[in-house]
């Protein structure tokens, strides 16, 4: 099994590099000139492509195949402070050079929009907000000449008191989706509502490919199945994407925190799972969402050297034996 791993859309080795520059809707309104403002924030989005584009270039240095971008590159992009504000022709240049690049060095590349994002709230403005976003991070990708093959990652949601009301809302809306949304989207299992058996059986059900999360699965087991054991379906729902399935992997905080990130990446837990998994998994991509990212995956890739059945094959990539 090939296994590819990547970080999450900034870098702690990369100085002075962040994509994420923004500006708080305070701030946007204490400048008198709207146009003046509306032009800072297409300076700041610039600067964020631009920093974007240097980590893929810190990436295609050190091997690293798999990258998560920011879902802020364009601040305040869809704030209704902002409404009637389209910054995409400025931008053009600067989405399409990041998309080339990433094109040209087979990266896969994916956003994963705020948790905010949900299709199973009863609240029709929440709703209204989450479409919105959804559309941006399209946008985002079409304006970069990525296809379908670059993802915008979903939880499903709340339950809102009801956990077969909140998905009967998620089915309705999910068949209204335009197909430039519908066919980018995966659905991941979560760390408190949606297990990954119950994400499994409504990703089969809508059609969509799923994220396995170790660590969310770690905390929120549901009747205790196995990852191992649900693997051969999830990775059938990656069948006929022309893509390698996909999990995220993280380590507990610490032992009252567990929900939350490690610095680094616990490596046995991992090392199990693709272990268990190798003999029936050609290719695996691997989101490593760690809080001290690009370093976590190197210190990850450190770990795995000399492991019984591991054998780096470049800087961010190994072959597992079962």
């Amino acid at each position: 099994m090939h296994v590819r791993f990547g970080y999450v859309a900034m870098s702690v080795n990369v100085a002075n590099a962040s994509p994420s520059k923004t500006m708080t809707a305070t701030q946007f309104e204490k400048l008198a000139d709207r146009e003046a403002a509306l032009r800072k924030l297409e300076r700041l989005a610039m600067e964020n492509l631009h920093n974007t584009l240097r980590l893929l270039r810190h990436n295609r240095a050190y091997d690293i195949h798999v990258f998560r971008f920011s879902s802020k590159l364009v601040p305040l992009a869809t704030h209704p402070i902002t409404e009637g504000w389209d910054p995409f022709p400025r931008l053009s240049e600067s989405f399409r050079e990041l998309g080339e690049y990433a094109l040209r060095n087979g990266m896969r590349t994916s956003f994963h929009p705020d948790h905010f994002t949900v299709l199973t709230t009863p609240r029709e403005e929440v709703l209204r907000v989450s479409l919105l976003d959804l559309a941006h991070q399209v946008r985002m990708l079409e304006a970069m000449g990525l296809g379908a093959e670059s993802k915008c990652n979903i939880h499903i949601g709340g339950t809102y008191g009801n956990k077969e009301t909140a998905l009967e809302r998620f089915r309705s809306r999910f068949v209204e989706l335009p197909d430039s949304i519908r066919n980018r989207l995966t659905l991941e299992n979560d760390d408190k509502t949606y297990t990954a058996l119950e994400t499994l059986r409504f990703a089969e059900e809508i059609g969509v490919p799923m994220v396995l999360d170790l660590h969310h699965h770690q905390v929120n087991p549901g009747d205790g199945e196995a990852a191992a054991e649900l693997w051969p379906r999830i990775q059938a729902t990656w069948n006929g994407t022309g893509l390698p399935p996909k999990i995220h992997v993280s380590s507990p905080k610490n032992e009252k925190d567990i929900r939350a990130h490690a610095d680094f990446v616990e490596p046995a837990p991992l090392v199990s799972f693709l272990r268990s998994i190798a003999s029936q998994t050609p290719a695996l991509d691997i989101m490593i969402e760690a809080k001290q990212k690009d370093s976590a995956l190197f210190r990850l890739m450190k770990d795995l050297e000399g492991m019984d059945g591991f054998r780096t094959t470049d800087g961010a990539s190994v072959e597992v034996n079962g």
